[in-house]
């Protein structure tokens, strides 16, 4: 849009606060931006002179300019933060955090239920997190069951139910892990009392619950209940240890949230601290890409944003390493010049600068910022610690995956002078091979792609890697010899678990040095396969690509199919169960049809 065009239009631009979209001529979203005054803040971008080259390029791909006029700043900056997270437009600045966060529910229902999950269903259920690992997440549900006596089963405990006595208390409550409200033993208060300390437990609040412990010991001692009494001893020293190693910062401090900030080039990190009663609960850290040089300012506001949205922050106070413009004037901005405070910002940091630097080491080791020069003394190593006739600038490297034991597809990634070269990977369905045969496998799709590059008359490459060791490089090898390539390019088998490397007749493994160049290229590229396969396969199942085997049984319909799956978790599973293990989930009758078509398939077979 030119500064005549844009004339045309100035006087009809709002002048309240509100957000403005940019668009190109395809109507796509280029850039999002929030405004006390739209009109002043608009036709700052068309002005006759720009601050850099890219606000430039911006101004020259406008064709199209929306409004959106909110009733204050602090409304325009949430909508600001909401659209970019949504739509990610070309000129804002980028997050690069497209993970799905784990979080923990307690499920709507009697006597809820408390578990892991990745998906949030508006049924009522409340969410705790989200949280950053999953790990994490285990780690605390463990801690929980040592702590609270919670069900863990899915039985449907209305009060009909219990008062017909459909259900009998389990092993957990024998454990004493649960107390039995199936069987009437444990009142809906005093599940709920448990819940309750539950959610302390999980913002860092231990106090009360330590303090309930403690009652509770009393209570039994009193009653000459030394037993329970010990069991109740032994809870409380775990949650001692728990809160003594989870307490970084005097109590006092309360809950707040803390930020850092480090900047290099066009590229930002941001550390996040959620600090409750002086907990520290959550730590994060995320890397930001700057579109149009925004300042150090502008960058950790909209990264605040993100973040306490994404975590449903509750806290009213943030402590940061200097002053932005903040609109949520409810929030409470501390800038510490010591104590506490000062720590915490100093310990997110530490944390920012050992996240850089651990990106760093990964790029050294994808071979991202190595000069051509150095990537070539890669290569030149790979060539002498394989042995190799030609300096592998070519590789490519091959892996098979599949479902639940059914399904298999394969995957291939290329690597060009140590760069994935992504225009050639290739994905295959399996055509020839019936069920689960990873030789079989390798022996196809390695026939197909090197067929396919003989017939078209293309270069082979120098280095072939076979990830999975022995028995895969000799099905590999078969497809080669019926090819008549030998001698065409060299291939190599990657054990999994001790990344061994074998060639084709050798008895012994080789072994390169596990900091070499060399094998730090090799993993790069059996991770690279991995991810790409399992992508593969993500997006053939998501299609439904997959046609489950058991389909094909007559008598056997898809919600049969579903229990089964439910129970056993994959048809592999399902073929190795007894009759009467069938049957006690689905009845006799479709047990036995099971049974006799597996019976079949495997003598066909």
């Amino acid at each position: 849009m030119t500064q005549q065009e844009f004339s045309a239009i100035a006087n009809t631009i709002p002048l309240q606060a509100g957000i403005y979209k940019y668009y190109d001529a395809a109507s796509e979203l280029l850039y999002v931006g929030k405004a006390k005054s739209l009109r002043k803040r608009v036709s700052s971008y068309f002005s006759k002179s720009y601050t850099n080259y890219k606000t430039h390029e911006l101004v020259q791909r406008i064709r199209k300019i929306e409004f959106t006029i909110v009733n204050s700043e602090q409304d325009a900056f949430l909508l600001e933060n909401s659209l970019i997270k949504n739509f990610q437009p070309l000129f804002n600045i980028n997050l690069k955090d497209d993970k799905t966060y784990p979080y923990i529910v307690i499920k709507n229902e009697p006597f809820s239920r408390v578990f892991f999950t990745r998906k949030k269903i508006n049924d009522g259920s409340q969410y705790l997190g989200p949280y950053t690992s999953v790990g994490k997440v285990r780690e605390l549900l463990n801690f929980i069951k040592q702590n609270i006596q919670l069900r863990s089963c899915k039985l449907n405990l209305s009060q009909i139910n219990i008062e017909k006595r459909k259900f009998k208390v389990c092993l957990e409550y024998h454990l004493g892990n649960c107390k039995g409200p199936c069987e009437g033993l444990q009142s809906i208060t005093d599940y709920n009392e448990g819940i309750d300390r539950l959610k302390n437990l999980l913002k860092g609040n231990l106090s009360p619950v330590i303090q309930h412990f403690k009652l509770e010991m009393q209570h039994e001692v009193q009653r000459l209940e030394f037993e329970k009494a010990e069991v109740i001893k032994k809870k409380l020293d775990h949650l001692q240890i728990y809160k003594a190693r989870s307490t970084i910062v005097n109590e006092r401090t309360g809950t707040v949230d803390v930020f850092s900030i480090l900047e290099e080039g066009d590229t930002a990190y941001v550390n996040y601290l959620a600090v409750n009663n002086g907990t520290i609960v959550l730590t994060k850290t995320i890397t930001l890409k700057k579109k149009l040089d925004e300042p150090a300012a502008e960058v950790l506001s909209f990264a605040i944003a993100q973040l306490r949205d994404t975590f449903n922050s509750d806290a009213n106070e943030m402590v940061i390493p200097f002053t932005i413009d903040y609109p949520q004037k409810e929030i409470t901005v501390t800038i510490p010049q010591a104590g506490d405070k000062k720590k915490l910002l100093e310990l997110s940091e530490k944390n920012v600068n050992y996240f850089k630097e651990e990106l760093k080491k990964n790029k050294i080791l994808l071979l991202e910022d190595k000069t051509s020069l150095e990537i070539k003394d890669v290569l030149l190593q790979l060539q002498k610690d394989l042995r190799l006739k030609e300096i592998p600038t070519y590789i490519e490297c091959f892996d098979n995956s599949n479902f639940q034991g059914s399904y298999p597809v394969s995957a291939m990634v290329c690597f060009k002078n140590g760069q994935p070269s992504k225009n050639d990977y290739r994905r295959f369905n399996v055509k020839t091979v019936k069920g689960i045969n990873d030789f079989a496998t390798m022996t196809e799709v390695v026939y197909r792609r090197y067929k396919r590059l003989s017939e078209e008359q293309k270069p082979f490459p120098q280095l072939v890697i076979i990830d999975g060791g022995k028995g895969q490089l000799s099905a590999a090898m078969e497809s080669i010899k019926n090819l008549g390539l030998e001698g065409k390019t060299t291939l190599v088998g990657l054990a999994k678990k001790e990344e061994e490397l074998f060639f084709h007749g050798d008895q012994e493994s080789r072994k390169l040095a596990w900091d070499s160049e060399s094998l730090k290229l090799i993993r790069r590229i059996r991770d690279e396969v991995h991810r790409f396969g399992i992508s593969f396969h993500r997006n053939q199942r998501s299609k439904g690509s997959f046609k489950n085997e058991m389909e094909q049984i007559n008598g056997i319909g898809k919600t049969t199919i579903d229990m089964l799956l439910k129970k056993f978790k994959s048809v592999k599973n399902i073929r190795e169960k007894s009759l009467k293990e069938l049957a006690d989930i689905i009845g006799i009758s479709k047990a036995t049809i099971i049974k006799d078509y597996f019976i079949t398939s495997n003598i066909s077979h």
